[in-house]
């Protein structure tokens, strides 16, 4: 391996990787309290040679590495890359392009729901790779040869397991797969953070319309906050206390600072001022300019028993595909398409759908049916119900 410190050296380490195939990826940096990834570790390898690390923290302009990730005729190969992807596009405004993530390639091929990368290593290339500096600090200086180990073996196993899985993607013919997949983390929409948008990752706790527009109000002030000051969002203030605030609306800094998820002398800062001035501006705000609260749960726990069958339904395709099923679908997805034929889900557009979308939508309307054979589930095409009475009906008029 091969520790780079200085623009020239990674300037020459870039030029030597121009022209390969590919070139395995992965990164090493910190977020426990910043908004934004610390890029602490760059390591990158060509199909041959010794591991290139960077040391992203040393007076180094990583240009030279940023023009090797939009260079399109190298593809980039990476282990679980949207975190990776993301510190990129964060640090240099542009997507690694092409990518491949083994990871993806790794669910659609057989290896398991939620098999790691140190499964994968062990299986596919035989290796080991030493736990114990996953969750090592990464920003301080220097790092030991131990440390340095580890980050390289990150991408000289990659190596094998790349070819190996992309060999076995394009055997199965499943190509086209895991380019819908890449389409999707190569997409910059899949890491614009809009603060107008930060509400939709809060869990629904809130049933009025007006609780839902200074909840909604409240988070994206929060993710501003959270990205100008560079610190995670727990930091500016904790979902709960959103929750409260929302909940009871306090207008006036005494009435916030009698919350209990509140801290303590919260109500006296220029952020708990903040606070009482959006509770005041929604309050204001006409009935008909508020927001309509989404859907409660209870249509899709009304639909509970059609996702219990569907489940079923997809652990039999994913299980005869050898597909991770939550790469298919995931539970709340499952549930979300029972309950709407138009569910905005994966499952209903793509692979997906052609795999498991279609089936599930004629098992909900009895053009498919589940039957038990032995110790094996068996899926058979059955008339829908209308067809069926209209039998019966000609029948018994004869």
């Amino acid at each position: 391996m091969h520790t780079i410190t200085t623009t020239d050296d990674l300037k020459n380490a870039c030029a030597g990787l121009k022209g390969q195939p590919y070139i395995t990826v992965d990164t090493e940096f910190m977020r426990e309290s910043t908004y934004w990834p610390k890029l602490c570790l760059v390591q990158m390898a060509g199909p041959e040679g010794d591991a290139i690390l960077v040391d992203a923290m040393a007076d180094i302009d990583l240009q030279p590495f940023f023009d090797l990730m939009a260079d399109e005729t190298i593809v980039k190969v990476f282990h679980a890359a949207r975190q990776d992807v993301e510190i990129v596009h964060h640090m240099a405004g542009l997507i690694p392009h092409p990518l491949f993530d083994t990871q993806v390639a790794a669910s659609v091929c057989g290896y398991g729901e939620s098999i790691g990368y140190e499964a994968l290593v062990r299986q596919i290339a035989d290796g080991a790779i030493d736990k114990s500096h996953r969750f090592t600090d990464w920003s301080r200086r220097p790092l030991s040869e131990a440390q340095l180990a580890y980050a390289a073996a990150d991408v000289t196993f990659l190596r094998p397991v790349y070819e190996a899985l992309a060999e076995k993607v394009e055997k199965l013919g499943r190509s086209e797969w895991i380019a819908e997949e890449m389409a999707i983390l190569t997409s910059p929409a899949t890491y614009r953070t809009e603060p107008e948008d930060a509400w939709k990752r809060l869990k629904m706790k809130v049933k009025k319309p007006r609780d839902l527009a200074i909840l909604m109000e409240l988070a994206e002030w929060r993710e501003r906050e959270a990205q100008t000051r560079d610190v995670p969002r727990s930091r500016v203030l904790k979902d709960d206390a959103l929750y409260e605030v929302a909940a009871h609306a306090p207008d006036s800094e005494q009435a916030l600072g009698r919350l209990r998820g509140v801290p303590n002398g919260y109500e006296r800062s220029a952020s708990g001022r903040e606070i009482v001035a959006i509770v005041k501006r929604v309050k204001a705000r006409p009935a008909e300019e508020l927001p309509r609260v989404p859907r409660s749960d209870g249509a899709r726990r009304a639909a509970g028993p059609v996702a219990d069958l569907l489940k079923v339904l997809l652990k039999h395709v994913a299980d005869r595909n050898r597909v991770a099923s939550r790469l298919i679908a995931n539970s709340e997805e499952v549930e979300a398409l029972a309950a709407d034929d138009e569910a905005d889900v994966p499952a209903l557009s793509g692979w997906r759908r052609e795999l498991f979308g279609e089936k599930a939508l004629a098992l909900k309307h009895g053009r498919l049916a589940l039957a038990v054979q032995g110790e094996s589930l068996r899926v058979e095409d059955r008339e829908p119900p209308a067809r069926n009475e209209k039998r019966r009906s000609r029948s018994r008029s004869g």
